[in-house]
């Protein structure tokens, strides 16, 4: 039994910890205590994780887990005591056949076609953000002037939410993915959001027009509850996981002078590099989490019903068995089977959207500022170590 306590803190900006590094080389399941005190697993092999996430015997329903981390657990302690719930829309922690319902509904909305038919709009939203920062002159935080507004701005386009309307759904966003907020704070900023919702699907009902939301509404299947649970869900994974994506992805290329020469000689790798960048960077801390519903065998260890088992994807996704090679970032390796949208069919529903946010960010940003470079020496740059989703607070550029 191992009293390991998780962190989010790293020796090196594109790193994983050095202790689950190291773990790994130990094995691929460990035992440790959660931050609850519960005792659990944690998996740090490529293999078992696919198991794991692909087995239905692991539940991903959240009453039945214990957070990895002390923050996390007071929150969902406070949720318990409260019976506060998200909608029951908000599909990413159930499990099926529930899941399948809400994944079924929402399938024909995020196919590999329409997301590259949309790609014509994000390429005009992200050239508008250049435009913009190009006007504002250097330096330029390349967050808030890039990597924010793009996937936001598609995201309320597709959904249906005034871009003007933003700026307090990403606040809350803030607070909700913050590792260092009180439970009381996260509560009240989940409470906003889901107040919002409710009013924009109001609003909806009365005027629908030619987005997902209106579609969803109109279409009948979903009670007021489903789909502001759905809009919550949507709204926040739509733009926090790929904002951090393209800021840190810059970062990583910028403070790595081969691997950005080579992505400018030849653009015709940025498919391969958005793979691998999303492999290298991992950027959840620590998860998915999920629950044994009954006793499974997994890499020769027993994991007992009710136990939590959670994966540590920054180091599963260098797993040197499957990516030789695999701590150091290499545009040209084929870099499939990552697990940076999972894995099962909880696999990431918007990944083909995110995919085509990232290979438009990356290319035009590296085409429009041939000279592109960071505007303070690379220890300067602010991580986010205290929030769910690593990224960087800010990233400043010049050119």
């Amino acid at each position: 039994m191992s009293d390991l306590t998780l962190t989010t803190e790293r020796e090196r900006p594109f790193d994983p910890p050095d202790t689950y590094a190291e773990l790994r080389e130990r094995g691929p399941v460990h035992r440790m205590r959660y931050a609850d005190g519960h005792e659990g697993w944690l998996v740090t092999g490529y293999a078992a994780a696919r198991t794991v996430l692909d087995d239905p015997r692991f539940s991903n329903r959240p009453e039945l887990s214990h957070p990895p981390f002390a923050a996390r657990a007071r929150l969902a302690e406070e949720v318990r005591r409260e019976r506060f719930a998200v909608p029951p829309g908000f599909f990413l922690r159930t499990d099926p056949p529930e899941h399948t319902r809400y994944r079924r509904l929402l399938a024909g909305q995020f196919t590999v076609r329409r997301m590259k038919q949309l790609e014509a709009r994000i390429l005009e939203i992200t050239e508008e953000r250049l435009d913009l920062m190009e006007a504002a002159g250097r330096p330029a935080d390349l967050v808030d002037a890039f990597a924010l507004p793009i996937p936001s701005l598609v995201i309320c386009e597709l959904l249906g939410v005034p871009y003007e309307e933003r700026a307090a759904f990403q606040e809350d966003t803030k607070i909700m993915v913050s590792l260092g907020v009180e439970a009381e704070e996260a509560l009240a900023a989940i409470g906003r959001v889901l107040t919002y919702l409710q009013g924009l699907i109001g609003r909806k009902r009365e005027h629908p027009a030619d987005d997902l939301l209106s579609g969803l509404i109109t279409g009948g299947e979903l009670t007021g509850d489903e789909l502001t649970g759905v809009a919550f869900l949507l709204l926040i994974a739509g733009h926090e996981t790929t904002a951090n994506m393209l800021g840190l992805g810059t970062y990583a290329l910028l403070a790595d002078p081969a691997q950005l020469a080579a992505l400018r000689e030849d653009p015709s790798l940025i498919d391969n590099a958005v793979e691998e960048l999303l492999r290298h960077l991992s950027i959840v801390h620590v998860g998915p989490v999920r629950s044994a519903l009954e006793d499974v065998e997994i890499e020769g260890h027993l994991i007992r019903k009710g136990e939590a088992v959670t994966l540590h994807l920054p180091v599963i996704n260098r797993d040197l068995s499957r990516f030789p090679g695999g701590d150091r970032l290499d545009i040209t390796r084929p870099a499939s089977g990552h697990l940076a949208f999972g894995h099962g069919v909880h696999q990431c529903l918007g990944q083909q959207l995110a995919r085509s946010e990232m290979r438009v960010g990356f290319a035009s940003l590296l085409r429009r500022l041939p000279g592109l470079r960071l505007a303070v020496p690379a220890d300067e740059v602010p991580l986010r170590t205290d929030m769910a989703i690593y990224g960087v607070h800010r990233l400043p550029v010049t050119w």
